[in-house]
C-alpha cells in the first residue's frame, strides 16, 4: 500500500449564513454554507406548495369522479 496518499482529517465546524454551527470532521478546515437544516424551508415547515400550471387542481378534478363513485356505493 502507498503511504502518505490520504488527505489529513480535521475536526471542523460547518458555519451557516443563519449563524448555526455544526461540529463535524472533514478534510476541509473551514466549511461555510448558505443554508442548513435550521433555516431550510423544507425542514422548518415554512415551505409553500407551488402549484405550477394548476396541476393539483387538474389532478383533483380528474379523480373527483372516482372518489364520488366510491362514496355512493
Amino acid at each position: 500500500m502507498k503511504e502518505n496518499i490520504h488527505p489529513t482529517y480535521h475536526q471542523t465546524v460547518i458555519r451557516c449564513a443563519c449563524g448555526n454551527e455544526i461540529p463535524t470532521g472533514s478534510t476541509k478546515e473551514d466549511i461555510r454554507v448558505e443554508i442548513c437544516s435550521k433555516c431550510h424551508p423544507f425542514y422548518t415547515g415554512k415551505q409553500k406548495l407551488v402549484d405550477s400550471a394548476g396541476r393539483i387542481e387538474r389532478f383533483r378534478k380528474k379523480y373527483e369522479k372516482f372518489q364520488n363513485k366510491e362514496t355512493q356505493e
